[in-house]
């Protein structure tokens, strides 16, 4: 349901709320949206659900022409988001992009009520394809591994965290986060390149976001400089990370696709660290220019292609060994009504759990069946986390129920 309509084009807007101290949902907490450059007047005010989210909203934005090609005009429009909740400091978010025809969800984390305490306002800057941000210093593609007391992984790991430094290394008065490695390669992705873009696109660009990221961690490249942090928000140093900024939801579902992909190259073993640059106020030869990724994919050119006309036929797509943080690993084939064993009674303790929480799961019975009450379930799940919602546990369900199941009993533990 969309509740304003609007002539012209229209992106779409959904609100998740929970509370910081825990990561549970906040249910009833109000929110107003209004337009960037007219904060006062309120468009909608909406209510969350029982799983923390507002309906989803239809918002002005300008024409997706704008953001398929390179110009002066701001392809998206800008709007400002307060929340308040009973018990929580209220928060205001400034900035939050709107493509045409794509969703946003808006993640907000609100702080308990504490005395004294200040409240905090998130500003979310421009986009990297529209503002001025510093080019990309330039590095080895393959890192050298022969220095003495290096710190290099065994085998490449997709990491549970990332601690992300938001500024540049020698700034030391920069916060660090730990950021779940998922919500890192979206926030970065929604951050570099626009969800308007073609699929083929948008895949390049994340391939490449992740193998730069994972040469980072497989490196270990800033704790080899005495750094305790992954990676930082710098441009000039890695790729732009916006705290709590806006995700899209064309991004999500290709990260969640391929979050365990990276880039290689015959005969060597780490991440291949793929540098890019936006191709149009900065030229970077050899590497792959983000327009230019977009151009090759409306030309018909597929992911891989467009990786290889950029860093060389050679370059492939790998898995990595491990996923950390992961209790089980996926069976290595979908769930879905008629199977049964182990794999099943496993998501089935995980949902229960997480229905424990997000109280619009339907609980269902632990017997290692797949029947109707299970998909369901797992239906429910897939609508509020931004999966297909088919029903079915395929790779990508599967990782992101154990991945919220880790964190919740984790959380029990406390």
């Amino acid at each position: 349901m969309f509740s304003i309509a609007q002539e012209g084009d229209s992106g779409f807007l959904r609100v998740d709320v929970n509370s910081r101290s825990n990561q549970f949902p906040i249910e009833d907490a109000v929110v107003d949206i209004a337009s960037q450059s007219e904060p006062e007047r309120i468009l909608e005010e909406l209510t969350t659900d029982s799983s923390g989210q507002t309906e989803e909203i239809a918002l002005p934005a300008p024409s997706v022409e704008l953001s398929l090609e390179p110009q002066d005009l701001r392809p998206y429009s800008e709007y400002q988001i307060t929340v308040r909740a009973p018990g929580f400091e209220p928060l205001v978010i400034e900035g939050s992009e709107i493509l045409a025809g794509v969703l946003s969800r808006q993640p907000v984390s609100l702080q308990p009520l504490e005395p004294g305490a200040a409240p905090t306002d998130i500003f979310i800057p421009d986009h990297t394809l529209y503002g001025e941000y510093p080019p990309k210093i330039p590095e080895a593609e393959i890192k050298p591994m022969n220095e003495s007391g290096e710190i290099v992984l065994s085998k490449v790991v997709v990491p549970e965290f990332i601690i992300v430094h938001d500024g540049v290394p020698s700034d030391t008065s920069a916060p660090d986060y730990y950021i779940p490695y998922r919500d890192y390669i979206k926030n970065v992705a929604s951050s570099e390149i626009y969800a308007t873009w073609p699929e083929e696109a948008i895949t390049a660009n994340v391939l490449a976001i992740q193998s730069f990221t994972l040469n980072r961690v497989y490196t270990e490249w800033y704790r080899n400089k005495g750094y305790p942090f992954t990676i930082t928000s710098s441009t000039a140093y890695d790729q732009k990370f916006i705290y709590e900024r806006n995700l899209f939801q064309t991004i999500s579902r290709i990260v969640d696709d391929i979050f365990d992909n990276y880039l290689s190259l015959p005969d060597v073993r780490q991440p291949i660290f793929t540098q890019y640059c936006d191709g149009h106020r900065v030229s970077c030869p050899g590497w792959m220019t983000q327009w230019g990724s977009c151009d090759l994919a409306e030309r018909g050119y597929g992911a891989i292609d467009i990786i290889r006309h950029f860093y060389g036929s050679e370059m492939y797509i790998n898995s990595a060994e491990q996923v950390e943080g992961i209790p089980s690993s996926w069976p290595g084939y979908n769930l879905d009504i008629g199977s049964y064993g182990q794999p099943v009674r496993t998501i089935q303790e995980q949902l229960n759990t997480i229905a424990d929480v997000y109280t619009s799961i339907p609980t269902v019975v632990v017997d290692g069946i797949y029947g109707e009450n299970t998909q369901a379930a797992v239906r429910r799940f897939q609508e509020i986390f931004g999966l297909t919602p088919d029903g079915i546990t395929g790779r990508n369900t599967w990782y992101r129920i154990s991945q919220l199941y880790v964190a919740l009993a984790r959380l029990a533990e406390f």
